[in-house]
């Protein structure tokens, strides 16, 4: 990923936090016909990510043996109109560009056929999913012969991490006036749901 210095983040504990709030990250491998690529939920473990996919996803295939991959998670994005900018009036010398925040996650990928752990990843996932809701619902709410099959139906993925990089494309690089204004107006057109506090403590650098 192209980081300009302006919108490169460094923080790795950021970066992970940013992973586990958005959880939803789409996982990229290389095939016989170009890319596979699923957008899956997952858990951050130390250095590896865990996630899963149905038997029938090509995935399972293609990570029989251990192989490159790329887990993207794009945490919000929004277009900043020219109009926006106090600068428009005084100089005119704008131009309409994309606000976001990305964190790519490269490493290697093997499937997991083990019961139990595909057991436990779903209840750990789910677990950590349900648990702010008024009424979460846990894997022991379901028939035993019911989640047997579910999991039956499941191959688990592990992602090695070798690297994480972010990028926060804030409007960093114009004036405090400009930044200002596009916080108001994006913040207006999109709700800036999942990374609030982060786009708060950034977005005005």
């Amino acid at each position: 990923m192209y980081r300009h210095p302006s919108f490169s983040v460094e923080d790795q504990s950021l970066m992970r936090s940013l992973i586990a709030e958005r959880r939803l990250g789409t996982i990229v491998v290389a095939s016989s016909g170009g890319f596979e690529a699923s957008p899956l939920p997952w858990l951050l473990d130390g250095d590896e990510l865990h996630g899963h996919v149905v038997n029938a996803n090509p995935l399972v295939e293609l990570c029989a043996e251990e192989v490159p991959c790329l887990v993207i998670f794009d945490l919000a994005d929004g277009y900043v109109s020219p109009s926006w900018y106090p600068s428009k009036l005084e100089h005119g010398k704008v131009v309409p560009t994309w606000n976001y925040v990305s964190v790519h996650v490269h490493g290697s990928v093997r499937v997991i056929a083990d019961h139990e752990w595909k057991l436990r990843q779903v209840e750990k996932l789910t677990e950590e999913i349900e648990q702010s809701r008024p009424e979460p619902w846990s894997v022991d709410d379901a028939p035993d012969s019911y989640i047997e099959k579910m999991v039956s139906s499941i191959t688990g993925l592990v992602v090695s991490i070798d690297r994480i990089e972010a990028k926060a494309k804030l409007s960093q690089n114009r004036s405090e006036a400009d930044r200002v204004a596009v916080q108001e107006k994006i913040g207006a057109v999109q709700p800036r749901v999942g990374i609030t506090n982060y786009m708060d403590d950034h977005w005005t650098r």
